[in-house]
């Protein structure tokens, strides 16, 4: 299974993007802004393609293992990201919550740059992909379009 991230438009404190699902819109991004030298929590990932795996461990997969009981088996976690480490798909709204890390949303305002209903976007995300993470076939490739 393949995700795609079009990042379309970026401020100096963030990022907005669309995720596809083999093609088919799932979802609003928000990410932090595009730096040319990171800065640790406060610079996007590089463009490219990661394979996506289950993080067991950690507090982000025991606060959603209870968030989430009926569907959580681990965190979303993206391998191999150069410079990066623990970058994982998470619930939040505001750059603020993203530490580097992919946010979903169902809805987004674009005037302030942020992104509504994580949760419920999280919850139908998840449960498209996770049998793809845990089979190994999970890949996700982020897209520049916001320049």
């Amino acid at each position: 299974m393949k995700l795609l991230v079009e990042r379309y438009k970026s401020t100096p404190e963030a990022t907005l993007g669309r995720l596809y699902i083999d093609g088919v819109l799932e979802c609003y991004t928000l990410e932090d802004e595009f730096r040319a030298v990171k800065v640790k929590a406060e610079t996007r990932i590089p463009a490219g393609t990661y394979q996506i795996k289950l993080r067991t461990e950690g507090t982000h997969h025991l606060h959603y293992a209870n968030k989430f009981p009926d569907i959580h088996k681990g965190m979303l976690w993206l391998q191999n990201v150069p410079n990066f480490q623990w970058i994982l798909i998470h619930i939040g709204n505001t750059e603020k919550d993203t530490e580097g890390c992919l946010l979903v949303g169902a809805d987004m305002d674009e005037a302030k740059m942020t992104i509504g209903r994580s949760t419920v976007a999280y919850r139908l995300l998840y449960t498209k992909v996770v049998q793809s993470a845990i089979d190994g076939t999970l890949s996700i490739t982020y897209v520049d379009k916001d320049k």
